[in-house]
């Protein structure tokens, strides 16, 4: 299958220049956030281990406060709003360790960094909006896609274009984007192969839009917790990644369709009363690690 040249028009390539720049101060951002949990855990301040987000309204309060040079735990406890104020006992024990001011110096710096990354990102942000603009019906097709959300669909645009007659077909945009599955074969036996590298800034766009489907109740959930089960999590990613990117290429091939879930039970539904009942039994020996075999009812 050959390879489609792939040399964006202009206004893509400024698009890509934004999301790729934007997707990378999000990185950022989230490693300055790493920081901050670790400089925590070394002054024996368990906060993360409390509040599932120490950078939203109660965690910056008391963040800011310990910067300020609060350290009673109980006082910092009481910054808590909303139903974290359920936890106000928990909270006063994860809150007392030894932060002094060399940990508040240092935190100081690194929430400064993480609001600098955060505006600019916010400015990134709408400068792709006002790029995307042209591309506005597109990316609204491709955001009704479970877990595509409108970062994703300005990512998708971004890294493969509105022209799909680039790609013959769907399978030629999968074959690109290295997400089509390899059946390597040797002396009758199967072998593990890698689907090769493909485009590193899609490939992650595409992994959080599964990380995302996959808690949702539509068709690619389910088709990747079916196929996470039998054939593990990383064939799973690539198996939805090819569904996503052959509805991706028919989206944005033909400018009037929509799309449409086929539902968390069409495979199901697709499979034959013979073919399930031979993997119920086969789920079945690997809870009981027994032969199981099926007898008549009485």
């Amino acid at each position: 299958m050959c390879t489609p040249s792939l040399v964006q028009p202009r206004d893509i390539r400024r698009l890509r220049d934004l999301t790729r720049y934007r997707r990378t101060l999000i990185r950022e951002r989230t490693a300055e956030k790493q920081r901050v949990e670790k400089l925590l855990e070394d002054a024996q301040i368990k906060l993360s281990s409390v509040v599932s987000d120490i950078f939203g309204m109660s965690g910056r309060a008391m963040l800011e406060a310990m910067i300020g040079g609060e350290r009673d735990p109980a006082v910092l406890a009481q910054l808590a709003i909303g139903r974290m104020r359920a936890k106000l006992t928990v909270l006063r024990e994860a809150l007392t360790g030894h932060f002094d001011d060399h940990h508040a110096f240092i935190c100081r710096m690194m929430l400064d960094r993480i609001d600098d990354i955060t505006r600019q990102a916010a400015e990134l942000t709408a400068r792709i909006e006002e790029q995307i603009a042209p591309f506005a019906d597109a990316a609204a097709r491709l955001d009704e896609i479970p877990g595509v959300g409108r970062t994703g669909a300005q990512e998708l645009i971004a890294e493969i274009g509105v022209d799909m007659t680039r790609f013959p077909d769907a399978a030629h945009l999968v074959s690109w984007a290295k997400f089509a599955p390899i059946d390597k074969n040797s002396a009758g036996k199967k072998k593990t192969a890698s689907t090769g590298k493909g485009n590193p800034w899609l490939g992650a766009t595409i992994g959080e839009i599964i990380s995302a489907a996959a808690r949702t109740d539509t068709f690619l959930a389910e088709r990747y917790q079916r196929i996470a089960r039998r054939r593990g999590k990383r064939r799973a990613i690539v198996a939805v990644g090819n569904s996503v990117l052959t509805i991706i290429w028919h989206l944005l091939a033909d400018p009037q369709a929509s799309y449409r879930d086929l539902g968390p039970g069409y495979c199901e539904s697709r499979i034959s009363a013979q073919r399930r009942q031979r993997n119920l039994i086969r789920q079945l020996e690997r809870l009981t690690g027994q032969r199981a075999a099926l007898q008549p009812a009485a």
